[in-house]
């Protein structure tokens, strides 16, 4: 036994540090997979109900479901911060990062950008039309909504939007500290709106879930894909050209 796991280390070590991270972000889209199907199988049968419903009133103070537990800036902080979530929002991040990269001509890094974006706003709205869950009727909503609420779109689109940015401008930094710093304000992004969601009432804890693993799982595989095919996205000739 102790030899084979010597002989994989070793075999570990082998491996360039590209194919490593490779490794680790394919297992880790796989493992976000996983947990989203096992999480929709859970909201489809109804096992979530219970705690999500107990999560969202304790959000809310006793004596009256419409007033949010703690400060009063609180709520108004939180508005805008789903805000950051919203396709508004996210479609001018995303067209402001495009029209930067133009300039620089990264065209394909740009299109990189474009069709992860795109194709995460298109199975937001196929995975909304197949589970088809309503909203939180708990508590009073402290933001209109009108689409579905399994996955949570906010969640899904600012996970594969602010993630896969994040993961750009590390290929672009040069110190570790400048890549930690990118990875650190995307995903606090994310965490940021999707628990906006759930405080103003307008989605379950488990739809906020489902959005961050089915969103950190499409980014995992759309940066794999424009790894893979590297030479022909452009993406590291393109930063040798304009370094």
């Amino acid at each position: 036994m102790r030899r084979h796991i010597l002989k994989l280390w070793h075999r570990l070590r082998q491996l360039e540090r590209h194919e490593l991270a490779w490794l680790v972000v394919g297992l880790s889209a796989c493992l976000a997979l996983l947990l989203f199907v096992m999480l929709a199988g859970e909201v489809m049968d109804g096992d979530t109900r219970a705690l999500d419903t107990r999560i969202l009133a304790g959000l809310r103070s006793p004596d009256d479901p419409s007033r949010p537990r703690g400060p009063w800036w609180l709520e108004f902080v939180l508005l805008d911060l789903t805000a950051l979530g919203g396709p508004t929002v996210l479609s001018l991040v995303v067209l402001a990062i495009v029209g930067f990269l133009l300039l620089q001509q990264r065209y394909r890094t740009a299109l990189v950008i474009i069709i992860t974006a795109g194709s995460g706003d298109l199975l937001n709205e196929i995975l909304k039309n197949v589970f088809l869950r309503p909203r939180p009727s708990v508590v009073p909503h402290l933001r209109e909504v009108v689409s579905t609420s399994f996955p949570s779109g906010h969640a899904m689109q600012s996970a594969i939007i602010y993630l896969t940015l994040g993961a750009m401008l590390m290929r672009i930094a040069e110190r570790r500290l400048t890549k930690a710093y990118c990875l650190i304000v995307a995903v606090l992004l994310t965490l940021l709106v999707g628990a906006s969601r759930v405080y103003l009432g307008v989605h379950y804890p488990s739809d906020v879930i489902g959005g961050w693993t089915f969103g950190f799982a499409w980014a995992s595989i759309c940066w794999l894909v424009a790894q893979r095919f590297d030479r022909e996205t452009g993406v590291a000739g393109e930063r040798k050209n304009h370094a």
